[in-house]
């Protein structure tokens, strides 16, 4: 950005500053050379810091997903999907949480150098009052949290143990989903959380609504400016991490902005100018920036797919619908689909072929996919576009076009169905258009049907559609377990409001005892078996179908004002996670000025 237009930006900024901006913000001073720029993660002015709200709207600071954004806020450990493994933050360096022999109680132990923002150390007592004020104001994580943790306690200032709830037998109902949170849960400061406490008169209420601008926090930035234009973090200088015992030094930006664009056209024009370093916007044919412009825009990869996918955007049949409850109509659909076509048309080639990583229960990274034996799944993993094999497996199960309409017939009615998703999510229309024509190949009717997202949000989680495209979760410490259980456990077909997965009522007892078994087993021989057999299950009943794999999060990176971003191949192990999420964050270290 011209240095006139970032004065005018800045300057506006904060005159509209609906949170508090320093002197120098007012100013109109962020140097170019110290500021690391984003676009696509925040849109419309922030509501508040506080990690306990129902709606923050303040991605850059509060995004506690399974690889949870730690710029303000930090985590116990950092998730790196790259190989599946924790890193140590506000834990000791090396450390790992640890069971006990009976997987009852989980242990964890702090960096004795990890401080809080106004100088004090962070101890076991800080984590206890996190676990209790979630739970004690029923936060949305709170409520969930609930299920797998009974409560925390500290036995000294650097020990903290995890009291899972447990079983029948004596066990923590789930090891997987209590580990989740280790990644995940902003850790917030005791002191500070009585004294919202006290100003919000204990209302649970109020507290969860507190904007927490004053707030304590023990990440490496801390608020500069909010409002409707612009949200701009400050390095805070007196950073615990640059200990020798965690990172050893400050990361390089001393600002993290981003500009608040009206939407994407608007973010990418930006970022294609250099006046945004970091995109998290899925850009069509992102690879002629670099190839046909010749623009200083690379990718994490530098050929196709470009960044590491690990979701699945995935076609989910209501096994409740006639016909659909029908394996052969499932399968069918799900052979003659072009997914070739999906991945070139909607996805611009961003995904590995299912050719080059066949279908399964797993996401593509190499973590996952050493959990599979695709060797005894080869025969069940269905090639692309198979019109003929989708023909002949309705043929034999009996479902034909007796009446020569062209549309074939299940218990005497023709079958038609609606596929769904929102209107304007171009790479998910485009998606199941392409499914629709492979209904016409093999005499199926299917009709795309693209309502606005609340009506779509309704309809699946209700159960009320045909065929929806879903994307279940990606990397994280509990997968692939959690998305097992996303596409096949029948645990959640009570729900009269269901938005955790299966939501087509799929139900098989041999996978529900596997997603049973699996918590509980730490033997990989074991797992691989476990997960191929659930992979076999999925494969042969079809309950559902993976149209394409897709970035957790998209990365790309403009290098005119910083270099060093992570790179494959560069033996840094740090995901493409925008420099922010999990141990992505280390990232940050790494950038330097270009010259």
């Amino acid at each position: 950005m011209k240095k006139k237009a970032l004065l005018a930006v800045a300057v506006s900024a904060a005159m509209a500053a609906s949170l508090p901006v320093s002197a120098l913000a007012a100013e109109g001073s962020l140097p170019r050379n110290e500021t690391l720029y984003f676009s696509g993660q925040q849109w419309g002015t922030v509501n508040d810091y506080n990690p306990m709200s129902p709606n923050s709207n303040n991605a850059m600071v509060i995004a506690a997903n399974d690889a949870a954004r730690t710029l303000v806020y930090e985590t116990l450990y950092m998730w790196n999907p790259l190989n599946s493994q924790l890193y140590p933050l506000l834990a000791a360096p090396d450390s790992q949480p640890e069971w006990d022999e009976n997987q009852a109680n989980l242990t964890v132990t702090l960096n004795p150098d990890a401080k809080w923002s106004d100088g004090t150390q962070v101890t076991a007592a800080d984590v206890v009052a996190t676990v209790k004020a979630h739970m004690d104001y029923e936060t949305s994580a709170g409520a969930d949290m609930k299920n797998y943790i009974e409560s925390a306690e500290a036995i000294d200032d650097t020990t903290v143990v995890f009291h899972a709830v447990l079983n029948e037998e004596g066990k923590a109902v789930n090891p997987l989903m209590l580990m989740s949170y280790m990644p995940k849960l902003y850790i917030m400061q005791e002191a500070y959380l009585n004294t919202v406490a006290e100003r919000n008169n204990g209302s649970a209420e109020d507290i969860k609504l507190d904007r927490m601008e004053d707030l304590v926090a023990s990440g490496p930035y801390k608020p500069y400016i909010a409002n409707d234009q612009q949200v701009v973090l400050e390095r805070d200088d007196n950073y615990w991490g640059q200990a020798e015992s965690m990172w050893g030094s400050l990361p390089a930006p001393k600002y993290i902005a981003h500009t608040i664009f009206k939407d994407n056209a608007a973010g990418d024009t930006a970022f294609k100018q250099g006046e945004v370093d970091v995109s998290q916007q899925f850009t069509t044919d992102i690879q002629k920036y670099w190839e046909e412009q010749g623009l200083p825009i690379s990718t994490y990869l530098l050929e196709p797919p470009y960044g590491i996918c690990m979701t699945m955007p995935t076609m989910v049949f209501n096994t409740e619908i006639p016909g659909l409850d029908q394996v052969a109509v499932r399968k069918a659909i799900a052979m003659a689909t072009d997914y070739d076509q999906i991945i070139a048309s909607a996805m611009s080639g961003q995904s590995p072929s299912f050719a080059d990583v066949p279908r399964s229960i797993m996401n593509p990274t190499d973590g996952e996919q050493a959990m599979v034996d695709n060797d005894a799944l080869a025969d069940l993993q269905w090639a692309n576009k198979d019109v003929e094999g989708a023909i002949a497996v309705l043929d034999e199960a009996g479902i034909v076009d007796s009446d020569g309409d062209g549309i074939r017939e299940y218990n005497g009615e023709n079958l038609s169905f609606k596929a769904e998703c929102p209107q304007g999510w171009t790479d998910w229309n485009a998606a199941l258009e392409i499914v629709a024509q492979a209904g016409k190949d093999i005499g199926i009717n299917i009709e795309t049907y693209f309502p606005d997202a609340s009506t779509y949000t309704d309809d699946y989680s209700t159960g009320k559609f045909d065929i929806v495209c879903a994307s279940g979760p990606g990397s994280s410490i509990a997968n692939p377990w959690q998305r097992a259980m996303w596409f096949m456990s029948s645990t959640y077909n009570t729900l009269s409001v269901n938005f955790s997965g299966n939501f087509g009522h799929f139900t098989n007892e041999r996978a529900d005892e596997l997603l049973a078994l699996i918590p509980y087993e730490s033997d990989e021989a074991t797992l691989k078996e476990y997960y191929t057999e659930l992979s076999k299950i999925m494969l042969e009943e079809v309950p559902c179908a993976a149209l394409m794999y897709r970035p957790q999060v998209f990365h790309a990176v403009n290098e005119s004002v910083w270099t060093g971003y992570p790179m494959d191949g560069d033996g840094t192990d740090i995901p493409p996670m925008d420099c922010t999420d999990g141990y992505g964050i280390a990232a940050l270290y790494n950038l330097v000025n270009v010259e």
